[in-house]
């Protein structure tokens, strides 16, 4: 989708639209532009704007149209629906989103997979969870909702993006359990943990450029940018994490494209053992497991 200049006005100003009228033209809108899953998305836009708060029937208000016209015009733009709509849903929690975080994506709950498989029956026991790049926190949370017992430390150089885990933290009922700090992955740290997951950045620099408009555009490029290589940021796991993993904890670490191999050597010439790799939804390794011996 190329992205396209905001038009002045997607909406009849004249017309009183109820939420089933403003969906039908949402939905024209959308057709036109060419946009793939566009019943659904005027769904969802019409609802992000009147919720629950009106009946089928009734007229939108002119704050509420003043809302949705914006709203259709930012993605005829081709602004991504999850940032016009300003959350996503994340193993069936809602996360706010920021212009700091990534959209939390279904391919990064095979971390969860991953990392509640290993935990086992220890699911009730009082575990220690470091998320490292939070982001949004939907790892760290998401982990907590599975394991009632268990507390975290979610870690982001953005301390925007620590602001935003935190209220999502409160969005899901897990405040009283969830931590976030702004630093740099593990420094100033001085406990350790049973388990330890990130989804660093991993895109090599280079091929930023290259990335669909939707996230070159608007995902941050902190979060993105892993380097010449796009493996930075294990190269410092590899030599940091072991300090801070508790006996007989594992780390869970969310990889790239055809990275499965590299990440691998590089957490083993730092003394971990791979225990295992996890396929996201298209069959792609996504998730490596590691401990030490």
């Amino acid at each position: 989708m190329t992205t396209r200049s905001l038009p002045k006005a997607t909406l009849d100003a004249n017309a009183a639209l109820s939420p089933r009228e403003a969906r039908r033209l949402v939905f024209a809108r959308l057709t036109e532009a060419g946009f793939d899953n566009a019943f659904h998305e005027a769904k969802w836009l019409v609802d992000h704007v009147a919720g629950e708060r009106l009946g089928e029937a009734e007229p939108l208000s002119e704050a509420d149209r003043v809302r949705l016209d914006d709203a259709l015009a930012r993605r005829l733009a081709g602004e991504p629906l999850w940032r016009v709509l300003g959350e996503r849903e994340f193993w069936g929690l809602t996360f706010r989103l920021s212009p700091a975080t990534l959209e939390p994506r279904p391919d990064s709950e095979t971390l969860i997979e991953a990392a509640l498989e290993r935990i086992g029956d220890r699911r009730h026991a009082p575990l220690s969870i470091l998320d490292l790049g939070t982001g949004t926190g939907c790892l760290l949370i998401a982990l907590l909702s599975e394991c009632p017992a268990a507390t975290g430390l979610g870690i982001d150089l953005s301390q925007e993006a620590v602001e935003t885990a935190r209220l999502n933290a409160a969005a899901n009922g897990v405040s009283d359990r969830a931590a976030f700090r702004q630093g740099a992955w593990t420094a100033e740290l001085n406990r350790r943990f049973d388990v330890i997951v990130s989804n660093p950045p991993y895109i090599r620099t280079a091929d930023i450029a290259t990335l669909d408009a939707a996230v070159r555009e608007h995902d941050p490029r902190l979060a993105l940018d892993g380097g010449a290589d796009g493996l930075g940021p294990y190269r410092i796991f590899a030599q940091t994490l072991a300090a801070v993993l508790a006996d007989d904890g594992f780390v869970v670490l969310e990889i790239g494209a055809d990275q499965e191999d590299d990440v691998k050597g590089i957490m083993q010439q730092g003394g971990f053992v791979w225990q295992g790799s996890r396929r996201d939804l298209g069959g792609h390794p996504r998730a490596l497991i590691f401990a030490l011996p």
